[in-house]
């Protein structure tokens, strides 16, 4: 099967930064999911304005079910519905869902792979001031290594709303990740999404960075800083399904490219840097350098203050970056 390395047509210039919140595109995308099937229902853990999910609840109150603080019943309940027909939606906080009901995920979801699409919010450190204690960063790890369910990261709100309308139709369990803060929009309306497909932002042969959330606007600008630094061609991939992932793609870049970099809002274990290891491990082996949060918590802070703190902004993917190509 060909694999294309194509640049992504429809795409806004990175340059002019337009903000927009993430979670918005999920809540819009839900309603239009839910006007085209009427088999659509939601259900929400007392968190209903901050998902987003109050676009649903308000057009569709019939189809909305308010669970309060009790995730675990907010996903038994949903794997129920499923059981006879529905598609039901749930949304909570990621440290939560699936931080607090990975069992009632595991047994009740995946097992019966029911189609629930499990919304975790407010994921990684650019949660901000909230701290520690709401800042996901292992969520990924937990789900992708879940048989039966898909893991989904929007890059923007442009994506988040096309993403929610492809696990509308998908018919498998699936786990979408949405950030809190207002994010740069990388994406358009007109520009294509699919499930397991990857795609390629920014062409480049030396090295490529595939990235997935909001830190792929970082990615995006450290990447044109990083040719006029070391006069290098360097790739960004945007890498929105953690699972299934898109290995036909890493392969091809891999044939390519002195080494790989991965950037995540999430631990360095377990999330995108530890699949696309996996994946060249066992195709094409070469380095790859893994930026994300390293085996600590959050703290609480200024979202963009946190991203730098944390050296995944641009100038810390730059130096990062530059450290390694010293070494390779």
């Amino acid at each position: 099967m060909s694999v294309s390395l194509e640049l992504q047509p429809h795409l806004y210039d990175p340059k002019k930064i337009e903000l927009a919140h993430i979670r918005d595109g999920f809540g819009h995308g839900l309603v239009k999911a839910a006007d085209a099937n009427d088999q659509i229902v939601a259900l929400c853990a007392d968190l209903t304005e901050s998902t987003r999910m109050n676009y649903f609840q308000e057009k569709f109150p019939e189809r909305y079910i308010e669970v309060g603080v009790a995730e675990q019943n907010l996903v038994t309940l949903a794997s129920g519905m499923a059981a006879i027909g529905k598609i039901p939606f749930v949304a909570s906080y990621a440290t939560f869902s699936p931080g607090r009901n990975w069992e009632q995920i595991r047994t009740t979801i995946c097992y019966n792979n029911r189609p629930v699409v499990i919304v975790g919010a407010h994921a990684g450190v650019s949660v901000g001031p909230d701290g520690a204690t709401h800042q996901a960063l292992e969520d990924i790890a937990l789900m992708r290594v879940l048989p039966n369910m898909t893991v989904i990261v929007p890059c923007d709100m442009h994506q988040a709303y096309q993403a929610t309308i492809a696990a509308a139709s998908y018919g498998k369990p699936a786990y979408l990740r949405l950030a809190r803060d207002k994010s740069p929009l990388i994406t358009t309306e007109k520009t294509g999404f699919e499930i397991g497909k990857a795609q390629v932002l920014r062409e480049g042969s030396d090295i490529v960075i595939i990235s997935c959330g909001i830190v792929t606007h970082g990615a995006l600008i450290a990447a044109e800083q990083l040719e006029k630094k070391h006069k290098i061609s360097v790739g960004v991939v945007n890498m929105h399904t953690i699972k299934p992932l898109d290995e036909q793609l890493i392969v091809a870049i891999a044939k390519q490219a002195r080494f790989l970099v991965t950037v995540e809002e999430h631990q360095v274990r377990g999330g995108l840097g530890s699949a696309v290891s996996e994946c060249v491990t066992s195709t094409r082996p070469m380095p790859v350098l893994r930026l994300g949060i390293r085996d600590r918590f959050g703290e609480s802070g200024n979202p963009t203050e946190l991203l730098k703190h944390f050296e995944l902004d641009a100038d810390g993917i730059v130096a990062a970056v530059s450290q390694a190509l010293t070494h390779v």
